[in-house]
């Protein structure tokens, strides 16, 4: 018994080199997370479910807002005393003002963090004009209402007491310079009045100049206690109806579910890279480097996946080119369950007249019947003898008036065999059937011969064991998954075998290892067949 050489079937030894890197394209980027969407939907959902439990169970944060328009403290408010003196204010110094230490105290002073509220407290100084917004985000529109508002009013009052400070000192200064003078003034008036006629002139020109200096100071003072320390007015109230909301809801949605997609997708890629699964016909072809034998579609029939059947008959097309009857093929998984594939298989090749044997040792040869029936009732009525077919009536005869259709004679099968029927002649000889010269050999004829035999087309199926396998024709082992049984291999050994690859189910660390067994155990597989059912 012997196989089929290989032919011109480019089967590279695994892992060798001389082939052409494939080009990776945006599909097969996509590919990864369109096959672990169930993991990116869940981190997905949990991204949304997520950003929806932080908008419906942590109080939203609202900001108010209020402005204040800064002005410079001059002596009249209507006639600068300097060139551009209503410009004469250092924005950043009253921003800084702002949210110093004084203003946060004071808004701190109701037993809140200084911390929460610098964070909270946000001034605001536009380009190029004297105003100042203080934007407060809390919690309570109320609060933050209640909090801008102070916080505007707590910067005009820090700024007032610091002009009303500087005015204090400076008036201070006044008194007592004023107070000097009057003092110079006193003793003046006491010399002029014991002073003789030489020096009376000299003490009332110089009592004149006192006068004059006294003069100048008490207008100077008057001046500056008339100065506006006003630092400014709040243009703008904080009010319930101006307050706005801090983050919007649909973003926060949004962002929580298109962060759990991203999340997902990463961590997608990162299962990939640990568990790494067939994806193509090019990562079968690299993970085990044998030829394809065809690519089987699956579809749902009534409730089951179910294999394409013009899928199934090219790929018995391939294995048949490669073997010569009398085969032993082995169908081998890594830890799949190929028993559809094998049915199908087996309907096929009986389909074109071959005699076939399905073997299982694992207890599925009742659903491998069942599989075989079912796919026979698929085949063309012509093809399929359990489907009797009926010729169409002919027309009548429009002459005689008479159906056209004439019966077909059938004729009776031989109750005898071919060789053994009984002849009147007494000296006739009797042809005896021709004993094996194999024990074992004539033992498996007999007890496959033996099993109940399914007509499939212009062949037979029949269904038993490897041990009860026959000696001639097709025989299929369905093997059981070689990741946790080794017959299947060993099996292969006595004939050859075809990996079955499921797409998106067979992980490539496996079946690299199942490549690696059969080339050590000297058997050189026809290829493999890719089904994208992922099930067979």
């Amino acid at each position: 018994m012997a196989d089929a050489p290989p032919g011109s079937w480019p089967a590279d030894a695994v892992g060798g080199g001389g082939t052409p890197a494939r080009t990776v394209t945006l599909t097969d980027l996509l590919r990864v997370p369109l096959h672990r969407i169930r993991l990116v939907g869940a981190v997905a959902a949990f991204g949304f479910l997520a950003a929806l439990g932080y908008v419906f169970l942590m109080p939203g944060a609202v900001t108010a807002s209020a402005v204040v328009a800064v002005r410079p403290v001059v002596t009249d408010a209507f006639t600068p005393s300097g060139a551009a003196a209503d410009r004469a204010v250092n924005m950043n110094v009253e921003s800084g003002i702002a949210t110093g230490t004084e203003v946060v105290q004071r808004l701190a002073a109701e037993g809140r963090d200084q911390r929460d509220v610098r964070d909270a407290l946000e001034v605001e100084v536009p380009t190029g004009g004297q105003i100042l917004r203080f934007s407060y985000t809390d919690r309570s529109t109320d609060d933050a209402v209640r909090n801008a508002n102070l916080a505007a009013q707590t910067y005009l009052d820090v700024r007032r007491a610091m002009y009303e400070k500087q005015r204090a000192e400076m008036l201070k200064r006044y008194d007592e310079s004023i107070l000097d003078v009057e003092k110079q003034r006193d003793a003046l008036q006491r010399r002029i009045a014991g002073a003789k006629d030489g020096s009376l002139d000299a003490a009332i020109a110089e009592l004149g100049g006192t006068n004059n200096q006294l003069t100048q100071l008490k207008s100077s003072r008057t001046e500056i206690a008339a100065v506006d320390v006003n630092p400014g007015w709040i243009t703008q109230s904080a009010e319930n109806v101006l307050v706005s909301s801090s983050g919007h809801i649909l973003l926060y949605v949004l962002a929580g579910l298109l962060g759990g997609a991203l999340l997902g997708v990463v961590l997608a890629y990162a299962w990939e890279s640990a568990d790494r699964r067939v994806r193509s016909v090019h990562d079968g072809r690299d993970v085990t480097g044998l030829p394809l034998l065809g690519t089987v579609r699956g579809r749902r029939v009534r409730g089951r996946r179910k294999a394409v059947d013009a899928d199934i008959r090219y790929a018995a097309m391939a294995i048949a080119e490669r073997v010569r009857e009398p085969a032993r093929v082995a169908l081998l998984t890594t830890r799949e369950d190929q028993t559809a594939i094998t049915a199908g298989l087996a309907v096929a090749l009986a389909a074109t007249g071959r005699d076939v044997y399905v073997a299982d040792d694992s207890g599925r040869l009742d659903q491998l019947r069942a599989a075989v029936l079912a796919d026979r009732e698929q085949l063309p009525a012509a093809a399929n003898p359990a489907r009797p077919f009926v010729p169409k009536p002919r027309a009548a005869d429009s002459a005689s008036g008479t159906d056209a259709t004439e019966p077909i004679p059938t004729r009776r099968p031989s109750p005898y065999p071919v060789g053994s029927f009984p002849s009147g002649d007494p000296d006739a000889t009797m042809t005896l059937p021709r004993a094996s010269l194999s024990p074992a050999s004539n033992d498996m004829n007999m007890v496959g011969n033996s099993a109940e035999k399914v007509t499939v087309g212009a062949g037979g199926v029949r269904f038993g064991t490897w041990r009860q396998r026959t000696a001639t024709g097709v025989v299929l082992f369905n093997a059981p998954p070689s990741e946790a049984d080794e017959r299947g291999v060993a099996a292969a050994r006595q004939g050859t075998a075809v990996v079955v690859v499921e797409q998106d189910r067979t992980r490539q660390v496996d079946l690299r290892r199942l490549t690696e067994r059969l080339l050590a155990a000297g058997v050189t597989p026809l290829g493999f067949v890719l089904t994208r059912s992922g099930r067979g």
